[in-house]
């Protein structure tokens, strides 16, 4: 499937870069928030891209390179972790930025690849790691981690009811072989769940899920960067933060009212923006979305 931006217009309203200004694309992955984003900031603009996966960056910054020539907008990519951004971007000489969006699904090149180990409808071997040189792989995790540990993983990243009855399944299965692809784990969830769907989810979307939240630590990432923020977002600097899933979006949710409520910044979305039914038409994989943004005062 190709990658489709999700929420773009919306994002793009609530972020309103102007002319000129200094915007952070904290999640580049496919490039479709960077492309829009960089005409709106045009000309003497600067757009920084960044991604845990430089893979990403590699294939998708040298098509957005004629553009910004012809645009006269200063593209930038960064390979790193948004939650390291304020450091990431002082190296570039860089201290306050005008805008920054993040888009925490992970990016369809992901989820169709099956080398990458992210998806259960394809087989793969099981990694999982956005970032492939570091980490602990799924691999590694499935295979050598307690059941107690697995289920709180479960439990905990996947909201899964069945987490005790996986973990120990998984550990059961091990005993015989390695557990060593997506398919492997799926058909060991699914096994043990038996035939029951969740809003028609597959069986063994919760544990995937889990899996890859905690390997490539998403919360803590998304903690780091929530506290920071204000230190590198200019006054009146905007930050529009798409989120999949409550385990974000209620941290979103509570930093944003915090600062608020401190009369650091202003609400943009007093209610998260969600897809219109003819995003989730086109675009499924949209449904989940949610998007909140701020403006900063001080």
């Amino acid at each position: 499937m190709p990658h489709i931006p999700v929420l773009l217009h919306e994002a793009i309203e609530a972020l309103a870069p102007q002319p000129g200004e200094t915007f952070l694309d904290g999640t580049f992955g496919g490039g479709g928030h960077s492309k829009e984003i960089l005409r709106r900031i045009a000309p003497k603009g600067t757009l920084f891209c960044m991604d845990r996966d430089a893979s990403l960056l590699e294939e998708g910054i040298p098509p957005l390179r004629a553009l910004a020539e012809e645009c006269g907008v200063a593209l930038r990519p960064l390979s790193g972790n948004f939650a390291d951004a304020r450091a990431l971007l002082a190296a570039e000489g860089v201290e306050k930025v005008d805008g920054i969006l993040l888009d925490l699904g992970f990016s369809s090149f992901h989820v169709d690849t099956p080398g990458r180990g992210f998806s259960f409808q394809e087989e793969g071997p099981l990694d999982m790691r956005y970032d492939r040189r570091a980490g602990t792989s799924a691999e590694e995790i499935v295979n050598s981690f307690a059941a107690p540990a697995l289920t709180e993983i479960f439990k905990t990243y996947g909201e899964e009811s069945w987490a005790r009855q996986i973990a120990e399944g998984i550990v059961g299965e091990r005993r015989k072989n390695r557990i060593m692809t997506t398919s492997a784990l799926a058909s060991i969830v699914s096994s043990v769940k038996g035939k029951r769907k969740e809003k028609g989810l597959h069986p063994a979307t919760k544990v995937f899920q889990a899996l890859r939240i905690y390997v490539n630590d998403e919360l803590g990432s998304l903690d780091r960067f929530l506290s920071d923020f204000p230190n590198f977002t200019a006054p009146g600097g905007r930050i529009a933060v798409i989120s999949f899933h409550g385990l974000e979006d209620g941290r979103v949710k509570r930093r944003f009212k915090e600062l608020a409520s401190e009369s650091k910044a202003t609400l943009v979305t007093k209610k998260p923006i969600v897809p219109t039914r003819g995003e989730t038409g086109a675009n499924p994989r949209a449904r989940s979305a949610k998007l909140r943004a701020i403006t900063i005062k001080t």
